[in-house]
């Protein structure tokens, strides 16, 4: 169980930071992408959106630390993960 913990978190931050981190770049990439998503969705999609952004960012080995660089790698990856969801809908 403490694997699948440290997997689902960021680095230096519990569990639940990073699900507020999450929302709120859910939030932020739902109006970079003039999206129309709930509270709920926005969530998902930010927490997908941060667990992607910061993989992407370990793989360019980009070093993610802090509140703000961490809130940049999640508003990324969620707004890729909004990009292929409106792609697989088929929305523009």
């Amino acid at each position: 169980m403490e694997n699948f913990a440290a997997t689902m978190a960021q680095p230096g931050y519990g569990f639940f930071a990073t699900i507020f981190i999450g929302m709120l770049a859910g939030w932020i990439a739902e109006r970079l992408t003039s999206a129309d998503h709930g509270l709920f969705t926005n969530m998902l999609v930010g927490v997908a959106g941060s667990f992607l952004g910061s993989r992407v960012a370990e793989l360019m080995d980009i070093q993610i630390f802090g509140f703000w660089r961490t809130l940049a790698a999640a508003v990324v990856g969620a707004v890729i993960v909004i990009v292929i969801w409106n792609a697989a809908r088929g929305r523009n």
